[in-house]
């Protein structure tokens, strides 16, 4: 593996891959903890949401502290998210050698971030406009974080010391989320019963959140070979 220039001594280095890793937790953690919070609170019942499906993740973070805490860790988390993949466009142009290597990140980080403090910010909140800000803000937020790693994957592929298994990995994913969307939208669009229904896309959406959480796993690793840091100056 290649050895990452020296540090000056004048800068400290610090490991970039913990980013990744927070980045697939924080939201892993406040949904269940959201969740556990609302069980608590008789909001939502209780039972094994990825079998069951009896409640989605935005019922299970829409009320009362359950909300608050939500909130108060994925607001934080969108600016994280969106600074996250403007790291990964570096770290893509580094690998490759080439400038224009995941130019597309510098929109997509942005939009991935906006668009997931959009439906954080009106999550529990009444009114026709504010659920519209809540569907589009979601369906943003997956979108743009979907061909991100559709990004990062092809020009992973590109560096000649990466991984076949954590390629394929990846690649696994990214397949399973789209097939699970498109489930989803199957779900919403043609179950003729309304439980079947909600049942179904509670489902998927649970699915679709932990794939996302394990695709982020393996992009730590990837930092982690790459070696990526940030360096900060030290006080003389």
């Amino acid at each position: 593996m290649a050895t990452p220039p020296a540090t000056p001594a004048s800068t400290r280095a610090w490991p970039l891959w913990p980013v990744p890793v927070v980045v697939a937790l924080l939201p892993f953690v406040a949904a269940h903890l959201a969740y556990a919070l609302s069980i608590d609170a008789g909001y939502v019942p209780a039972c094994m949401p990825y079998l069951e499906g009896c409640t989605s993740i935005s019922r299970a973070a829409r009320y009362g502290l359950g909300n608050h805490l939500f909130r108060l860790v994925m607001l934080p988390s969108a600016l994280l998210l969106a600074l996250h993949w403007l790291a990964m466009r570096t770290l893509l142009r580094d690998m490759t050698g080439a400038a224009h290597a995941g130019r597309s990140l510098l929109l997509l980080a942005p939009l991935a971030g906006i668009a997931l403090a959009t439906y954080v910010a009106f999550l529990g909140t009444d009114g026709e406009v504010y659920r519209w800000l809540r569907q589009y803000g979601a369906q943003g937020y997956f979108a743009s974080v979907y061909m991100a790693q559709l990004v990062f994957v092809h020009r992973y592929r590109q560096w000649p010391m990466h991984r076949t298994g954590v390629v394929r990995g990846m690649a696994g994913i990214g397949v399973a989320m789209l097939a699970l969307g498109i489930g989803y939208t199957a779900a919403a669009n043609f179950l003729p019963d309304p439980a079947a229904k909600d049942r179904w896309e509670n489902l998927l959406e649970w699915h679709i959140g932990l794939l996302m959480t394990a695709w982020y796993l393996l992009q730590a690793r990837v930092v982690r070979d790459a070696r990526l840091g940030f360096s900060v100056r030290k006080l003389p």
